[in-house]
């Protein structure tokens, strides 16, 4: 096998946290060439070193931080990074992006995966540079939100190691993380912008292991492609799409995608039991209303033209240049529980943020919660807040769960195990797959989004099969074909995460297939001769990984490989999509030809055959 491309650094920083050691592994020139980077050296790393058994909060899990060959070269919106680590919301594999400076900065030490071992003795924080990584001792850092911990460690890293604080780049939990609730983010203050690793769980795993905050220091590595001036002008070339095809995202972030998705009936209102808002209701919350009277200022991740961030300020909730909610956030806080006071849902999300919370997983168990409450399966003696539409109470939900106070300690374990708590018929009412909320795409709307959800390695994920060409009617309403289309689609979200490129930039400019672009682009940085389905096939390799890691979990099978009740049994009961849901006949066609195409069994296992066509043989145990 040839030597590795200069365009990566190199070399994976395995971090102990129990004794603060640390060692270098350099990486072998095979797996870049069969994992590429961030997505699939996260599936590696956590396949190589979680055992099949272990608990989501036992110290055995790891998280992963990894990024890809195209952080710091040209090609755009690159400054994004992995988190891999086994799901205290599913059981399984997940892996979870961001973007921001973090991931830019890591690129500059030379590792492309940082992986955390193990647990610390008390809370600390992490601080890795190019020779490597130190755990240091930090419990008065407990209490902080994300936002002062990123500050408050930046401020002592930079004074410790004597660097400007502008070369120190924190990621960091909030009270959440450190109360494991089970679905705490990570969120990464910079100067330029958030960074939100949202869903999964990745800030209570690193609560598990006391670890507050990861903090990177600007390196000397920068990547060499093999053809820079051909990346150049490949990226040259882009630019222009790219900027028409985005203009939404530059005005209004992913917050404009409220009133068109909501006047073709596939926005999910009162915890799902119709998809359409009054227009009114969707416009008092719309990104359109956002923009005019509360946005202060546009914001970017490093590398990338679109600014699709925006910060926003309240006066009346005391929110100051806080992150604007995206469209998931929207739904989950918004028009799931029916709250459509622009004000308080952004003090809700600014409250999620700063504690750390992903909006998505927490919106939704909310309005679980409050449609159990409408059936008679909580009352006010569980917790005063879950009448659907009650604003205050939405706020004051964020606060209780992340400190796990009240009924909030129930909220924090998530929609999944409250039904299990609650029994009587309360699994009737979840809104997700694989104890993972459903995100903002229509599972009864998208055909596509009906079998994709369903054996998604992440669950209710909408970035394993994508929405995007169904919101343009391929595969929205059919199922012909749309079993290959979602696989293939998978294929393109692996490959994407193991760049690592942002998914709308890719999306936008480069193309929503794996198509010549991304080889030719893949190409220019490493020099490997790859054909366009050898790309592809990277893809399908992640994928397979990763499915793999949760069949040895138990937790990927048929029988797992489903949909909510709602989803399966209730049609949409008004609007533009009425009628439209995915009875269990329905899916379990679309399974018998998803796996088929995939060459799993009818167990929906990887076959010996199909593994050793990807390579990846000697990985299954």
């Amino acid at each position: 096998m040839s030597d590795l491309p200069p365009v990566y650094g190199g070399e994976t920083l395995h971090v102990h946290l129990g004794d603060g050691e640390s060692e270098v592994a350099a990486i072998d020139p095979a797996d870049a060439r069969r994992f590429l980077g961030g997505n699939g050296f996260a599936a590696k790393a956590v396949h190589d070193h979680v055992p099949p058994d272990a608990d989501p909060f036992d110290p055995a899990n790891v998280v992963a931080f990894t990024v890809g060959p195209m952080n710091g070269t040209p090609f755009q919106s690159t400054s994004r990074g992995v988190v891999g680590f086994v799901s205290p919301q599913t059981n399984g594999f997940f892996d979870s992006t961001f973007g921001g400076t973090f991931p830019r900065a890591q690129k500059t030490t030379g590792f492309e995966s940082v992986v955390l071992h193990g647990a610390a003795d008390e809370l600390s924080y992490v601080v890795v540079d190019e020779e490597g990584a130190s755990v240091v001792s930090a419990p008065d850092l407990a209490g902080l939100d994300t936002y002062e911990t990123c500050a408050e460690v930046g401020d002592r890293v930079a004074e410790a190691e004597g660097v400007d604080a502008d070369d120190v780049h924190v990621v960091a939990a909030g009270p959440a993380g450190e109360n494991l609730v089970r679905y705490a983010c990570l969120l990464h203050d910079s100067e330029m912008r958030e960074g939100v690793a949202g869903r999964g769980g990745a800030g209570a795993v690193l609560g598990s292991k006391d670890v507050k905050a990861v903090a990177v220091i600007e390196g000397s590595f920068r990547p060499e492609p093999a053809a820079d001036g051909d990346l150049r002008d490949l990226v040259g070339d882009r630019m222009g799409p790219l900027m028409a095809e985005t203009e939404m995202l530059q005005n209004y972030g992913t917050s404009g995608l409220v009133n068109p998705i909501n006047e073709m009936g596939k926005l999910g209102r009162r915890n799902n039991r119709i998809e359409q808002a009054p227009r009114e209701d969707a416009e008092a919350i719309s990104g359109e209303r956002i923009r005019e009277a509360y946005v202060t200022e546009d914001t970017t991740c490093a590398n990338c033209a679109v600014a699709c961030g925006k910060h926003v300020t309240v006066e009346g909730e005391g929110v100051t240049d806080g992150k604007i909610p995206e469209f998931e956030s929207l739904f989950g806080t918004a028009t799931m529980t029916d709250v459509f006071d622009v004000e308080r849902v952004m003090k809700a999300n600014d409250l999620c943020d700063r504690l750390g919370m992903d909006t998505i997983s927490w919106g939704v168990s909310v309005a679980f919660a409050r449609e159990c409450y409408d059936e008679g399966l909580l009352t006010d003696e569980d917790s005063p807040h879950l009448a659907f539409g009650d604003a205050d109470g939405l706020v004051e939900l964020a606060r209780l769960t992340a400190h796990r106070e009240g009924f909030g300690d129930r909220l924090a374990e998530g929609s999944f195990r409250l039904a299990a708590e609650l029994d009587d018929g309360a699994e009737r009412y979840l809104h997700g797959v694989k104890g993972l909320e459903f995100a903002a795409h229509s599972p009864r709307g998208l055909k596509g989004m009906s079998v994709g959800y369903a054996t998604a390695t992440r669950g209710g994920s909408h970035h394993d099969t994508r929405p995007t060409l169904q919101y343009d009617g391929e595969h929205a309403e059919t199922t012909e074909g749309t079993p290959e289309f979602a696989a293939r689609t998978q294929h393109f979200t692996a490959l994407g995460d193991s760049l690592t490129q942002c998914r709308f930039v890719s999306e936008a400019g480069w193309g929503k297939r794996v198509t010549d672009r991304y080889r030719d682009a893949i190409t220019a940085a490493t020099g490997w001769d790859l054909s366009t389905d050898e790309v592809e096939r990277i893809g399908e390799r992640v994928y397979n990984l990763e499915r793999l890691i949760n069949v040895e979990r138990g937790v990927a099978r048929r029988e797992t490989d489903t949909l909510s009740h709602r989803v399966m049994h209730e049609p949409i009961p008004e609007g533009p999509s009425e009628g439209m849901y995915c009875p269990p006949e329905e899916l379990s066609a679309m399974l018998d030809e998803y796996y088929d195409f995939r060459g799993w069994d009818d167990d929906g296992i990887p076959t010996a055959e199909r593994l050793e066509t990807l390579d990846i043989a000697e990985l299954a145990n």
